[in-house]
C-alpha cells in the first residue's frame, strides 16, 4: 500500500500501482470526469500513470494553468495527426504549449499550407477528438528510438535525440500518431471539444537563423465551445487594444528600418508620457532613500567578463567594438548591474553606510533575432528602470520587502489589480547552470519565500527559473484582457559582490561582502508602456496621460477666450490643447473622444460672456458648467486621489 496526501493534508492509502484518475474515482466520479493530469510529488503526470510510492498529489482541471497545459499539448498532437493525414511525410519539430494554446514546427517539404487549409484541418481535428484515442505513453531505449524516427527520415527528431539520455526517452501514441515526447497528455482525446487554429509563422529550428526555417502553426482548445466563442470576442477586443496600432493613432512611438530593427523612436507625446513615469518613479525612489546614478551606454568587454554575464550572455549581445588599441574591445551596455558595482567600489564602505540604493533608468542594448522583435514588447534596444541596493546580510529581508511596497503601489496607482507572484528558484539537479554557493543559495531562497509570506502575497514556486546568480520575484500581472504579463522583477544576489570584490569594514573592523538586490519594478520602459497602453486601451490615468483637456471653441470666434483658458489651466499645471479648426462642435468633440482625451472643453458665447467651460468628460458625456477654478480643483483632486500612497 502507498500514502497519498492530498492538498487539504488528508492522507489515503492505495494499492501501489494505482493511478492518479482511479484515485481521482475513489473520490467522486464527478471530480474524475474533470481530471486533465495530475502533480504528483511536484511533477506533472499522465492522470493514467501508475504511481508506485508515497507522495503528494494534487489533481489537475482546467482551472490550473497546469491543467491547461496538458490540454494543450495534447491538442498540439491531435494537430500533428491532422495535418499528418492531409501532408504525409511532412516531418515535425516540436509542439509544446504555451501560455495560451499551442503550436507546431512542421517541415512540409515541398508543399505549403495557408490559413485556408485551417477548416478542414479543425474539422479533421474534431473527428479524431470524438473517437476518444487514448494517449499511450511507451519506454523507448535511444536505439530503437533512432532506429524509429530514421526509418521515418525525420532528421528534426534524430536531432532531439542527440541531446537526451538513454533510459529518458518515450513516445507517446494516440490515434495514427506516434510522437517523441516527455508527457503528460490527457486521458484521451475526447475531452478537446473546440479547436481554432490561429496563424502561421516561420520559426528557424533550434531558433538558429543558420538552419532551416519550418512551418509554426498555432492554435487553441477548449473544453467547451462557448469557451471558445467567448476567447475569440477576447482575441478581437485585443487588436483593437494592440499597443503598435494605439502607439501609432496616439502619435506615441514610430520604428525605421533606417535607424534599425528594434530601435524605438519616441515621438514628442510618447517621451512626455515615459518622462511622467519617470518622474512618478523617482519621486517614490527618493523618498524610500534611493540615489540616481548615470552610467555610459558602452563598457569594456572584461567588465562582462568579470561578472559572468559575457560566458552566459555574450551570444545574444551585439559583438564587441573594436578601437585603434589593439586588443582593446568595448560592448554597447547589455545590463546595468556591473556598472554600478563598479560605482559602489569607488569609496571605502562602512557597515554604517549600508544600505547603499542606487538607481538609474539606463538604457541597454541585447541582440534580439528579427523574427522574434515585436513590437515595444520585445526590442533590441530598452530602458531599465534598474536598481541595484547594496547592503549587509541582516538587511536583506527588510530592503527585499521595501522593494515589494514600491511594486504594490505602482500596481495599485496604474489599476494592475490582478497579479500573481512567481518565486523561481534555482534547479537543485543542475546546479552548474548557477554561480554562487549552495550556503548563498539557501540563504538567498529562503529570505525571498520568508518576504513573500510576511507580505501575503499570491505566489507560485517554480523550481529551475532563477536568474543565473540568484533567486528571483517576478511579478505576473494580468491585463484588462486577462492576458499574463511579467513586469516588476526583483532578484537576491550573493554572487556579483564576490566576483566583483565589493566589500565593507563591518563594526568589528574586518572586510565584509554585501548583498546586492536587482531591481525593476516597471521592468522596461518600453515594455511597461505596451502592457500599459493595451490594459488602458489608451486611456492613460489622468495624471499620466500627455493631454489632460481639449479645448474646443465652437467658432473662429472663441479661439482667443479658448487660448486664455487654456492659458490659466497652465498655471494650474493642466496640460491640454486646442481644437481651432474650422469644423462644427460635434465633430471635434468625437475627434478628441477618438484620441482618448480625458476631459474637453466646449466654450462659445456664454461661456465667454460668464467666464465659464462647457465640461465633457471622455465616455461619460456633459458634466455641466465649470469656472476655470473649480474645473481645476476637480482635475487635481482626481490626480491626488490616484496617486494616494
Amino acid at each position: 500500500m502507498i500514502n497519498v496526501t492530498f492538498p487539504d493534508k488528508a492522507v489515503r492509502q492505495y494499492p501501489e500501482g494505482t493511478t492518479a484518475m482511479e484515485i481521482a474515482k475513489s473520490i467522486s466520479e464527478g471530480l474524475a470526469r474533470n481530471v486533465l493530469s495530475a502533480k504528483v510529488n511536484d511533477e506533472v503526470i499522465d492522470a493514467n500513470r501508475p504511481v508506485i510510492s508515497d507522495c503528494k498529489m494534487e489533481f489537475l482541471t482546467w482551472e490550473q494553468q497546469d491543467g491547461k497545459a496538458t490540454f494543450w499539448h495534447s491538442s498540439a498532437h491531435l494537430m500533428a495527426e491532422a495535418i499528418e493525414f492531409f501532408f504525409p511525410g511532412a516531418k515535425f519539430g516540436i509542439g509544446p504549449n504555451i501560455e495560451n494554446g499551442f503550436y507546431y514546427d512542421i517541415d512540409f517539404g515541398d508543399r505549403t499550407i495557408s490559413s485556408e487549409d485551417f477548416d478542414k484541418i479543425e474539422k479533421k481535428m474534431l473527428e479524431m477528438a470524438r473517437l476518444k484515442s487514448t494517449f499511450n505513453r511507451r519506454e523507448v531505449s535511444k536505439m530503437d528510438a533512432i532506429a524509429y524516427f530514421t526509418q521515418k527520415d525525420d532528421s528534426y527528431k534524430l536531432d532531439l535525440l542527440n541531446d537526451l539520455a538513454d533510459g529518458s526517452i518515450t513516445f507517446y501514441e494516440s490515434g495514427n500518431f506516434t510522437d517523441l515526447c516527455r508527457g503528460p497528455h490527457l486521458p484521451d482525446t475526447g475531452m478537446i471539444k473546440a479547436v481554432k487554429l490561429l496563424n502561421i509563422a516561420g520559426a528557424y529550428w533550434r531558433g538558429d537563423e543558420h538552419n532551416k526555417q519550418l512551418t509554426r502553426i498555432y492554435g487553441i482548445s477548449f473544453p467547451k465551445q462557448k469557451e471558445l466563442e467567448e476567447y475569440l470576442v477576447m482575441l478581437e477586443e485585443a487588436k483593437k487594444r494592440d499597443h503598435r496600432k494605439l502607439g501609432k493613432e496616439l502619435e506615441l512611438f514610430t520604428f525605421s528600418l533606417k535607424v534599425g530593427l528594434g530601435l524605438p523612436l519616441w515621438l514628442p507625446k510618447g517621451a512626455d508620457l515615459r518622462g511622467r513615469l519617470e518622474a512618478f518613479l523617482k519621486k517614490v525612489q527618493k523618498k524610500a532613500g534611493y540615489v540616481q546614478v548615470i552610467t555610459p551606454h558602452i563598457g569594456n568587454k572584461e567588465l562582462y567578463v568579470t561578472s559572468g554575464h559575457y560566458e552566459k550572455y555574450g551570444k545574444d549581445s551585439f559583438q564587441p567594438i573594436k578601437t585603434p588599441q589593439e586588443g582593446e574591445e568595448f560592448m554597447l551596455k547589455p545590463m546595468n548591474c556591473p556598472h554600478h558595482c563598479e560605482i559602489y567600489k569607488s569609496k571605502p564602505r562602512s557597515y554604517k553606510d549600508l544600505p547603499v540604493r542606487m538607481a538609474e533608468f539606463g538604457t541597454v542594448y541585447r541582440y534580439e533575432q528579427s523574427g522574434e522583435l515585436h513590437g515595444l514588447t520585445r526590442v533590441r534596444g530598452f530602458t531599465q528602470d534598474d536598481a541595484h541596493l547594496f547592503c549587509r546580510p541582516d538587511q536583506v529581508k527588510e530592503e527585499f520587502i521595501g522593494v515589494i511596497d514600491i511594486v504594490l503601489y505602482i500596481f495599485k496607482t496604474l489599476e494592475f489589480k490582478d497579479y500573481t507572484v512567481q518565486v523561481s528558484l534555482r534547479d537543485p539537479n543542475n546546479k552548474e547552470k548557477y554561480i554562487g554557493t549552495d550556503e548563498n543559495w539557501d540563504k538567498a531562497e529562503k529570505e525571498i519565500i520568508e518576504a513573500a509570506e510576511e507580505k501575503g502575497l499570491k505566489t507560485v514556486v517554480v523550481v529551475g527559473e532563477a536568474a543565473f546568480y540568484g533567486p528571483k520575484m517576478d511579478f505576473m500581472v494580468r491585463d484588462a484582457l486577462g492576458r499574463q504579463w511579467q513586469l516588476g522583477t526583483i532578484q537576491v544576489d550573493y554572487n556579483l559582490p564576490e566576483r566583483f570584490e565589493l566589500e565593507y569594514t563591518g563594526n568589528d573592523n574586518q572586510k565584509h561582502r554585501p548583498v546586492m538586490i536587482h531591481r525593476a519594478p516597471f521592468g522596461s520602459m518600453e515594455r511597461f508602456v505596451a502592457v500599459l497602453l493595451e490594459h488602458c486601451a489608451g486611456k492613460f490615468p489622468l495624471w499620466l496621460t500627455p493631454d489632460q483637456v481639449m479645448v474646443i471653441p465652437i467658432s473662429d470666434k472663441y479661439i482667443n477666450y479658448a487660448k486664455n483658458v487654456l492659458k490659466l489651466l497652465n498655471n494650474y499645471e493642466i496640460r491640454g490643447l486646442i481644437d481651432d479648426r474650422s469644423e462644427k462642435a460635434g465633430k471635434k468633440i468625437r475627434d478628441a473622444e477618438l484620441q482618448k482625451i480625458p476631459y474637453m472643453l466646449v466654450v462659445g458665447e456664454k461661456e465667454e460672456a460668464d467666464g465659464t467651460i462647457s465640461v465633457r468628460k471622455q465616455g461619460q458625456g456633459d458634466l455641466g458648467t465649470f469656472t476655470i477654478q473649480n474645473f481645476a480643483e476637480l482635475i487635481n483632486e482626481e490626480i491626488k486621489s490616484a496617486l494616494a500612497e
